[in-house]
């Protein structure tokens, strides 16, 4: 194996690596207050979307990990009243999505759980080291 190959392999190794223990970390964070990693992403992209909402779909392609069964997760989220559901009034073939007070509610309350979170998991690298690496995983993000 070339001297580059055995990098790009490596690095990939070391990327998997540490976004599993990431997503493992995360969960065990979460976890204490019944709420899944998936289920935190979907809330704050909701959020962001404001009282309009996102169509089910747009909020499926914005998800940090693809569910390939978004309206289960919607199900489930709707159950404790953390967003609602409804056909949109200019195409009734769409299903709009919009968090609930409940559901600002919830991320309110994982607010300093999840900036500790950061801080145990990223907070050892500079400020230079993190931009370094977020400019990085763009550029990975944009690759084939």
């Amino acid at each position: 194996m070339s001297g580059k190959r055995l990098l790009e392999s490596d690095a990939w190794v070391r990327l998997q690596r540490a976004a599993d223990r990431m997503m493992n970390l995360l969960h065990q964070t979460l976890k204490p207050y019944g709420v899944s990693p998936t289920q935190y992403n979907a809330l704050r992209i909701l959020r962001g979307a404001g009282p309009d909402g996102l169509p089910c779909g747009e909020v499926a392609a914005r998800m940090i990990n693809q569910d390939p069964d978004v309206t289960r997760l919607f199900d489930r989220m709707e159950k404790p009243g953390w967003i609602v559901r409804e056909r949109s009034r200019t195409d009734r073939r769409v299903q709009l999505a919009r968090i609930t007070n409940e559901g600002l509610r919830v991320l309110e309350s994982l607010e300093e759980t999840i900036q500790r979170y950061h801080r145990e998991t990223m907070g050892h690298l500079t400020q230079t080291e993190l931009q370094q690496l977020s400019r990085l995983l763009e550029r990975l993000c944009e690759s084939k």
